[in-house]
């Protein structure tokens, strides 16, 4: 039996209780939108560096002028990166940087011949939506190397 006293006690211990189990809910969701964006230019990072092995300087001569933008260009894998964006993803946001780390002795360095190295960097800006959490935009980057092929 409740005493007189005590009549209305359990509004204020719900009112914290839901303020708590909302917190965890919305930071969960947060932390998982932060996790799909690392998941998602990780792919990029990939599917850039993939698009650019396959599209080194002696692509044309290889495959009889049938593949579309042969000995691609820096800023031709940065395009092509940026356009694969989708979801809650700007390709504005994205920040594509292609550098080609090494070369066997008889190639010159710096170059996308076949048998150098082409690593593509992604870079996207990630702000957490909740107010607790930090306030300054996260940088998720990921980086992937590959050998060019063609």
């Amino acid at each position: 039996m409740m005493r007189h006293s005590e009549r209305g006690s359990t509004l204020p211990e719900m009112a914290i209780a839901a303020v708590a189990v909302m917190l965890l809910i919305f930071g969960v969701i947060d932390f998982g939108r932060a996790m799909y964006t690392y998941g998602f230019v990780s792919d990029l990072a990939r599917e850039g560096a993939r698009w650019a092995v396959v599209r080194g300087s002696t692509s044309c001569t290889n495959s009889n002028n049938e593949l579309a933008d042969c000995n691609a260009t820096e800023a031709e894998v940065q395009t092509y990166v940026q356009s694969l964006s989708e979801g809650a993803t700007l390709a504005s946001g994205f920040t594509v940087t292609v550098t080609y780390p090494t070369c066997p002795p008889d190639i010159a360095s710096g170059s996308n011949a076949p048998g150098c190295t082409v690593a593509v960097q992604v870079t996207y800006p990630f702000k957490f939506i909740m107010g607790l959490l930090p306030k300054e935009q996260l940088n998720i980057s990921s980086t992937s190397t590959m050998v060019i092929s063609q």
